[in-house]
């Protein structure tokens, strides 16, 4: 049995505490917030993410808090015209062995805090951010905000996109600002007109922007999702906006995606970043995980599918290591060479899709809209094949 520390209580850091509990271990989670809890809305779970989600034994309990969703549809936004869409039953759910479904991210989160809180071998700390660790022969120490040092065998950076842990493994600075505005909201799904009730992903397309909406909370809610390409430069955070500043940034929208944006409450905006892909994140006992590792855009749904993936094959990867043991740097380095290039790839296709499908104008939209349309349903699972058969 080894003791391994993780950085960090969010879904990936929780997800690593489970995984490794689950092969023997002993995992005890550093947290900056005085009480585990994960904020934000709606999050689509891929095929893959419920491939690592039973593996980790909560798959039926995020099932349960979930909408299993019919079919993604791109929309062109400005004309209101349907371009293309993919079903996500019958055939889909065959092919991947699993459904498509959207959950609120607190929902998928409690799944994980309850499982950890039933494992005896899962300690969580609030109030313990760490920043930084040092590391010899024999383990490492993990030291927190407080100055109490923590001693381990492994150390798992699941800390986020501004990472302590990475600020000193890898030292690359601030994230990325992909100059990318997001603009959030969830509505009571019964001030949304009959027919918008859609069991669907729905993506209106425009120039420089796009609005995503589906269901959450079991279909009590939609959750809204509006991206403007507003070349802002400085990280913003949750930030309330009025609802009538959010509406005036979408002047293009069509008729029936602008009353459902026109619903929305509570606005908040993002400004959206990330970090150009590493192949290397492991530093003898210590290694990184999710958004710590390998942040990406939203613009392929991956995000949190990436960090549960990581979660298992960390877990597997430590099966039978004992305290101690020499060889556990070489079983993080195993677990780095194994996820670098799938993650590599996928961070980079979530910044073209953000590029090339999503915002384009003019020209470029008609030829987008052209090519989206010729693809047979057996095609556009082909296309994301790589990435939602996951890599059982």
């Amino acid at each position: 049995m080894a003791n391994i520390l993780i950085a960090g209580g969010g879904i990936g850091g929780l997800a690593a505490a489970v995984s490794v509990a689950r092969q023997g271990h002993r995992a005890t989670v550093l947290e900056r917030s005085d009480v585990f809890g994960e904020v934000g809305a709606g999050i689509q779970l891929g095929p893959n993410a419920f491939h690592a989600l039973d593996d980790l034994g909560v798959g039926t309990e995020v099932r349960a808090r979930a909408v299993l969703i019919d079919e993604l549809q791109f929309m062109d936004g400005t004309t209101g015209e349907r371009v293309a869409r993919m079903p996500l039953t019958g055939a889909y759910r065959e092919r991947f062995g699993n459904p498509y479904a959207v959950v609120h991210r607190g929902d998928l989160y409690q799944a994980l805090l309850d499982a950890c809180r039933a494992h005896p071998a899962v300690t969580l700390l609030g109030g313990h951010y760490v920043v930084r660790y040092e590391q010899d022969a024999t383990g490492v120490t993990a030291v927190t905000c407080t100055g109490r040092p923590f001693r381990g065998d492994v150390l798992i950076g699941a800390d986020g996109i501004r990472s302590a842990v990475r600020r000193q493994l890898i030292g690359d600075g601030e994230p990325r600002v992909s100059g990318h505005t997001i603009y959030r909201s969830v509505i009571p799904m019964e001030q949304v007109p009959q027919e918008l009730r859609w069991n669907s992903v729905t993506l209106w397309a425009g120039p420089k922007w796009h609005f995503v909406h589906y269901p959450i909370a079991g279909g009590k809610c939609l959750n809204l999702a509006a991206t403007r390409d507003d070349a802002a430069t400085e990280p913003v955070a949750g930030l309330p906006v009025p609802a009538g500043d959010v509406i005036a940034e979408f002047p293009e929208l069509g008729h029936a995606a602008r009353r459902l944006l026109e619903l929305g409450t509570g606005w908040r905006a993002w400004v959206l970043c990330d970090r150009d892909p590493v192949t290397d994140w492991t530093d003898g006992r210590v290694t990184l995980l999710g958004d710590a590792a390998h942040p990406m855009l939203q613009y392929a749904a991956q995000g949190a599918c990436m960090a549960l993936e990581d979660a298992v094959l960390l877990g597997d990867l430590l099966r039978g290591a004992e305290s101690g043991e020499a060889s556990l740097g070489r079983r993080l380095e195993k677990y780095n060479a194994a996820r670098c290039e799938r993650t590599s790839r996928t961070q980079l296709v979530a910044r073209e899709m953000g590029r090339q499908l999503y915002h384009p104008a003019g020209d470029a939209a008609r030829a987008r809209n052209r090519m989206l349309c010729s693809l047979t349903t057996d095609e556009l699972y082909d296309k994301v094949d790589w990435l939602h058969a996951g890599v059982r």
